[in-house]
């Protein structure tokens, strides 16, 4: 598949089919994210895998609005990062995060990316637990990582509708 073709297909799926995600390609999917620039080639990203449906399922439940669908989700993605590595490491992460999506679509799935850092396990309570806190309850996460965010994969029999046309023009300033 062409790059231009995989970034035409990415999108935000929330639904995937009741079927796991083979290790091979979840490996597969691992030494791609790994090729990932890094400030300074600092490789502060961290990366856990939970395929696990029970702890999916408890993971859905680290936001009260927008992570329900990971307990759907064949495979979840934990993307962290070491800040002693470098200062710079939710921008690692990020860009990590982003081509582990690219990815997903070459190898014919689907993902959607779930915010964690800075956000609060309940929307009401922003100086409550934070989404962060309530993971580390449920997963082995190291104290140096700190998590960005989860990236739901799996595959998906949903095919969303291209995207409607945008007036960049606007956003865009030519010198």
């Amino acid at each position: 598949m062409e790059f231009k073709d995989i970034i035409a297909k990415r999108r935000s799926t929330r639904k995937f089919l009741d079927r796991p995600v083979e290790p091979e390609r979840t490996e597969h999917l691992l030494q791609t994210l790994f090729t990932a620039p890094s400030a300074r080639n600092a490789r502060s990203t961290r990366v856990m895998t939970v395929s696990d449906r029970e702890l999916l399922g408890k993971l859905s439940q680290m936001r009260d609005y927008g992570s329900a669908f990971l307990k759907n989700a064949p495979l979840a993605f934990v993307i962290a990062g070491d800040p002693s590595a470098s200062g710079l490491w939710r921008e690692n992460a990020a860009i990590a995060a982003t081509i582990l999506q690219l990815a997903c679509v070459d190898e014919g799935m689907a993902s959607c990316w779930v915010h964690v850092d800075g956000r609060p396990h309940k929307q009401d309570e922003p100086d409550g637990m934070s989404a962060e806190e309530y993971m580390r309850t449920l997963l082995p996460l190291p104290e140096d990582w700190s998590v960005l965010c989860i990236i739901a994969a799996g595959y998906s029999d949903f095919h969303p509708a291209d995207l409607p046309p945008y007036d960049r023009e606007k956003d865009i300033i030519r010198l």
